[in-house]
This record gives C-alpha cells, sequence and structure tokens, in this order.
C-alpha cells in the first residue's frame, strides 16, 4: 500500500478504516495491472490513465465509486452524479459482499467510459472498449 493511501486510511476511525482496508485489498486483487493512488483526495485506480475504481468518507459511510458504473446494469449500485458513475455506500466492513464486489470490478474492467478525456471533449464522454 503506498504511503498516502495508507495515511488516508489512517486518518479515518477505525470501522471506516476497516471497510476501506477490505476495499483496497479487494480492488487491487481484481484490478492487479490497475495504477492507484490519491486523486482528488481519495484513493482510486486507473486503467491506462482512466479512473475506474475509488472510495471516499463521507459524513456517515464510505463511498465506493465506480466511474462508468450506471452501465454495469447492476440493481446494487446507485447512480451518482450527472455522467455515468454509481456507487455503493458501507457503514460497516460486514455490508460489503465479495462476491458482488469482484463481479463489479470486472465489469469495470471491461465496461468504461473516456473520463481521461472528458475536459479534451468539452464535457462529451465516449464508450471505450
Amino acid at each position: 500500500m503506498k504511503e498516502e493511501i495508507k495515511a488516508y486510511h489512517q486518518a479515518l476511525a477505525a470501522s471506516d478504516q476497516e471497510i476501506c482496508d477490505l476495499l483496497f485489498h479487494e480492488i487491487c486483487l481484481q484490478l492487479p495491472e490497475a495504477e492507484n493512488k490519491i486523486w482528488h483526495r481519495h484513493p482510486v485506480w486507473f486503467l491506462d490513465g482512466n479512473p475506474v475504481a475509488g472510495y471516499s468518507k463521507l459524513k456517515n459511510c464510505i463511498r465506493l465509486l465506480f466511474w462508468s458504473g450506471q452501465s454495469f446494469d447492476e440493481a446494487g449500485l446507485a447512480p451518482e452524479g450527472s455522467f455515468k458513475a454509481a456507487e455503493k455506500r458501507y457503514t460497516t466492513a460486514e455490508e460489503v459482499n465479495k462476491n458482488e464486489l469482484k463481479r463489479w470490478l470486472g465489469k469495470a474492467k471491461t465496461i468504461q467510459w473516456d473520463y481521461k478525456n472528458i475536459v479534451k471533449r468539452k464535457g462529451v464522454l465516449e464508450r471505450l472498449l
């Protein structure tokens, strides 16, 4: 785990650390080719420079975010924002369903919108893969 992500986790309450440690481990396991770093103050995973998954601390939960998640066709993910992102929120590590998470991360590899070039395209997203 990179020092910047380790520091992010250490700044959290113990219950939130537990969720983030679990998410970190599972995301790294399922996306071993992805680059991970702190981006906009939160841990995010990138495939070929395109953000695909990440998590962040909200007021009362940890939010797992998939940048292209609305295209996954998964009932367990809620739309987030005005583009194609979808989220799942957790308040305990026990709520994390590893099989569900594995399936979503598999889709994060194969279903992507081109966020990397969204500024260049003036806010227009194009489907990749």
